[in-house]
């Protein structure tokens, strides 16, 4: 197990490493010059060489990428030239909402797809498999807007059930907190639950041609006990796996919801900072929710690789 997990700490390293170097020089080549950015054209030569050297513009690209790195490792990310408070604040005050989103519609898309898995897996071929496996294609094939639309004109507008846009801090209110974010998380479950109902169907299949599956059959043991606590039991790593990996995509991709449903949550701030082209605050907004989306990525793929030996040792690890 130390063998494998170093191997996936290196590769995250990796990850990181070539996500801020593209990060940077990317967003500083096709940003222009960030001094005239912020000075706007009527700035004489001599203002703009002045806040070129304070910025550190006027060295090669590479020592300003060290420099942007080292100053990450001391936790400061900059300071956004819309906002003026540092990047690293801006992120940490709108995290709750898209953390909020992220958690509340994974457990939706693990409940149904959990239920609709083992249900399909049992009843092979049937009406209920046929109809999950619709549900996969569906939720694939619709776009997160619309159904963010819909849900708005209809649920929010219409009915007045939920509230069209906003968000209630759970501090303020819970219940109203719980409405402000249950039908964006209900748009984001929709687009989850394919890849995890395959992911449970696929792997519950595997698990009922087992052994432990015939003898616990031959020993007369309800049908619950065992689809539920034998057959589900050892179908949850490769579920497990890629639930892990949808939350961690779901961190830097909720964009369009929150734009949709007026969220102040990461995606949105990472919209804002495009729009404005505020270099600083998307470069330090990007690096962490790749931090986020590397490191939740990780301990996904370390407990898979815990609850499942055979993926270490098909990778040349040690099992022990």
């Amino acid at each position: 197990m130390l063998n494998y997990a170093i191997k996936r700490i290196n590769g995250a390293l990796l990850v990181v490493v070539a996500v801020s170097v593209i990060t940077f020089v990317m967003l500083t080549q096709i940003s222009g010059n960030a001094a005239m950015l912020a000075l706007g054209t009527d700035a004489t030569a001599e203002q703009l060489a002045q806040l070129e050297h304070s910025l550190g513009l006027d060295l090669p690209w590479y020592l300003q990428y060290l420099g942007w790195v080292k100053n990450l490792f001391h936790l400061d990310f900059g300071t956004s030239a819309l906002y003026g408070e540092n990047v690293l604040t801006l992120v940490l005050q709108r995290l709750p909402v898209t953390l909020s989103l992220a958690v509340l519609s994974m457990l939706m898309a693990l409940i149904a797809a959990g239920f609709l898995g083992v249900a399909s897996a049992v009843k092979k071929g049937s009406i209920i498999d046929i109809l999950s496996r619709s549900l996969m294609q569906i939720g694939a094939a619709i776009p997160g807007f619309w159904i963010g639309l819909i849900f708005i004109i209809y649920l929010a507008l219409g009915k007045k059930w939920f509230p069209a846009s906003g968000f209630v801090a759970p501090g303020d209110s819970f219940t109203g907190y719980l409405q402000s974010i249950f039908l964006p998380s209900l748009v984001l479950a929709i687009g989850e639950v394919g890849p995890l109902l395959r992911a449970v169907r696929t792997s519950m299949l595997q698990s009922l041609q087992q052994d432990y599956i015939l003898m616990a059959k031959v020993q007369g043991l309800p049908a619950w006990k065992i689809y539920i606590k034998y057959g589900l039991r050892g179908a949850l790593a490769a579920p497990l796996n890629v639930a892990g990996m949808q939350f961690a995509k779901l961190l830097g991709g909720t964009t369009v919801v929150e734009s949709v449903f007026s969220l102040p949550g990461l995606g949105r701030l990472v919209l804002v900072a495009v729009e404005q082209r505020d270099i600083v605050l998307l470069q330090g907004a990007v690096m962490f929710i790749t931090l986020a989306v590397v490191l939740i990525s990780l301990l996904a793929d370390l407990l898979t690789a815990w609850m499942n030996p055979r993926i270490r040792l098909n990778e040349g690890g040690n099992a022990a």
